[in-house]
């Protein structure tokens, strides 16, 4: 027998998806200065950049205390569209930076999508290195 649960009437914040399961993320990039571009457009920012022995590193924005990641260039990192996929934060509303994905270099998987139940909006794009990425936003 199948039992029937009711719809989910909490926000994203309510349920602490703003807290501190997940530390730190790294897309892995097949060429450095053509993912950092593609980022650096889509979602109007500034990248700072490290070597890192084997590795360069190009960082997003992050604050103390939040999650934070970067695109990573180095060995081993294989750029895939099948593993785990990471949602950027993509608030005010994920259609501003979606409208810059394919004039980046990008493809749209998945247009703005409701996820309903307030739990704001989705979408999928495939960046220049052929990682699958999310983007999620409140509006």
């Amino acid at each position: 027998m199948e039992r029937e649960t009711a719809p989910i009437r909490r926000s994203v914040n309510s349920y602490g998806m703003t807290g501190k399961m997940l530390n730190w993320f790294e897309l892995p990039v097949s060429d450095f200065q053509r993912a950092k571009q593609f980022y650096e457009q889509i979602l109007n920012i500034r990248m700072d950049t490290e070597d890192a022995g084997a590795y360069k590193m190009g960082f997003f924005p992050f604050q103390n205390g939040k999650p934070a990641g970067c695109i990573t260039h180095g060995y081993g990192c294989i750029p895939d569209n099948t593993g785990t996929l990471i949602y950027l934060n993509g608030n005010p509303d994920l259609s501003i930076i979606l409208a810059r994905v394919e004039a980046a270099g990008g493809r749209i998987l998945l247009p703005k999508t409701a996820v309903g139940a307030n739990f704001g909006y989705f979408a999928h794009f495939e960046d220049t290195e052929g990682n699958k990425v999310g983007l999620h936003s409140e509006n």
